[in-house]
């Protein structure tokens, strides 16, 4: 097993991993409203130490968004990597 230090995100890998992220993080503006009303913020061009470090906090509970915590919780460390390399890339 790699460690993960050694896992390097793969952005053309994430293409496939992405679309549960679209349908809130791709729409300009969207405001969420669950578990209270916020606005959702865009993942693209942020960087992918940010995201990836926002995920793990998500999967383990330190950050609170019942939607986050149940997507985060399925996904891998190389997931994670891949995605947050994508979004890296993105404008």
């Amino acid at each position: 097993m790699a460690a993960a230090a050694d896992i390097v995100g793969n952005a053309k890998a994430a293409e496939n991993k992405v679309s549960m992220c679209i349908g809130c993080h791709g729409i300009p503006g969207y405001k969420a409203t669950f578990p209270e009303v916020y606005q959702v913020p865009m993942l693209g061009g942020q960087s992918a130490k940010y995201i990836e470090s926002a995920l793990k906090a998500y999967q383990k509970g330190d950050r609170k968004m019942p939607t986050m915590h149940g997507i985060a919780a399925s996904l891998s460390d190389q997931d994670m990597a891949d995605i947050a390399a994508y979004y890296s890339q993105q404008k």
